[in-house]
């Protein structure tokens, strides 16, 4: 699993089986000591102004654990639609179902299905206060 990490992020309350984390902001050594504690983090990504950001401290930890870091761009929000939705969605349109048919039966209004079903990024999504990363 990939979670979001910033500077706000309560540690306790990121998924322990956690094996990727996207840095959205730096963070200091303490946090990431606090994070390591909590899960098995093989890899880190993260902007390359963060990378640029990210204290000295920190970097050397991670260095040390021997974890991946790798410099992503991911722009945009997070989007906020369970993914069940989304998948229902999908399939509604897969029977041939009009966008404002979509908006009826899920609720969701139409401007949102159909930016869901033309251009948006399904990469990451919000699970309550957390960012979850799907690929």
């Amino acid at each position: 699993m990939k979670c979001a990490i910033s500077e706000d992020t309560e540690i306790d309350k990121v998924p322990r089986d956690t094996t990727e984390v996207h840095l959205v902001r730096p963070i200091k050594k303490e946090k990431l000591d606090a994070l390591f504690a909590r899960c098995a983090i093989k890899k880190i990504s993260l902007s390359g102004s963060c990378l640029k950001r990210l204290p000295s401290k920190a970097q050397k930890k991670i260095k040390q654990k021997g974890i991946e870091i790798t410099v992503e761009k991911r722009r945009g929000r997070a989007i906020g639609i369970p993914l069940e939705k989304i998948a229902q969605v999908a399939e509604l349109r897969k029977d041939y179902q009009t966008i404002r048919e979509i908006e009826r039966i899920t609720g969701i209004p139409k401007s949102t299905v159909h930016y869901l079903l033309k251009h948006a990024d399904r990469g990451k999504v919000r699970k309550g206060s957390m960012i979850l990363y799907l690929k």
